[in-house]
């Protein structure tokens, strides 16, 4: 590993855009650049995937803390209100946690989903969606049948799932990416547990 280390020449320029894009520490980005080579598109991946690792990990504690949010756009005519849950207090009151739930609720605001994942929507519902994709698909061959349903319904999620959509200021991301990457950077448990949004003259 220190043979790597010396072999590989650190840009600085790349290092800091590594930290403004992942929110990760000096030396993990350091870390990650040597690992990837000096490339900060795989560098980025090595994050990620550590961050998937450390949220795993994590998913298994209890957060019972954290914070309703409010968010209003639109001149009054649209609002969301977002409830987030972290293991302490002290988290839910921190700056980055508020940002983190802004952009949620802002996300919910634009993207419109109806369910924070796939695991939310009722099974009747569910059913029904594949019903329409399995008619649409109904005289091809059953195993391109199967992939061309499988592959409807992930198109479908990430229109009404909020973790399956694509994040509004960075669309090579998913909310569940920045989820994933906001609990490797903030040490605890984030769930993103339930929101409800409002619109004038909707439903």
């Amino acid at each position: 590993m220190n043979m790597a280390t010396k072999e590989v020449k650190i840009n600085s320029a790349d290092l800091t855009k590594l930290r403004e894009l992942t929110g990760a520490g000096m030396m993990d980005c350091k870390s990650a650049l040597v690992e990837a080579g000096g490339d900060l598109k795989a560098a980025q991946d090595v994050i990620r995937k550590k961050g998937l690792d450390i949220a795993k990990k994590k998913s298994t504690r209890e957060a019972r803390e954290g914070q309703i949010l409010s968010y209003i756009h639109a001149g009054g005519k649209l609002g969301v209100l977002v409830e987030i849950n972290c293991e302490s207090d002290f988290v839910a009151k921190n700056e980055n946690f508020q940002t983190f739930a802004r952009d949620i609720a802002m996300q919910i605001a634009a993207g419109h989903p109806l369910y924070v994942s796939s695991a939310d929507i009722p099974p009747a519902d569910l059913e029904r969606e594949k019903s329409v994709f399995l008619e649409q698909v109904k005289d091809k061959p059953e195993p391109v049948r199967s992939k061309i349903i499988d592959g409807k319904l992930m198109k479908r999620y990430e229109e009404i799932c909020l973790l399956n959509q694509k994040f509004i200021k960075d669309d090579s991301r998913t909310v569940q990416d920045l989820l994933t990457e906001f609990i490797a950077k903030i040490g605890e448990n984030i769930i993103i547990r339930r929101f409800v949004r409002f619109e004038v003259g909707g439903n």
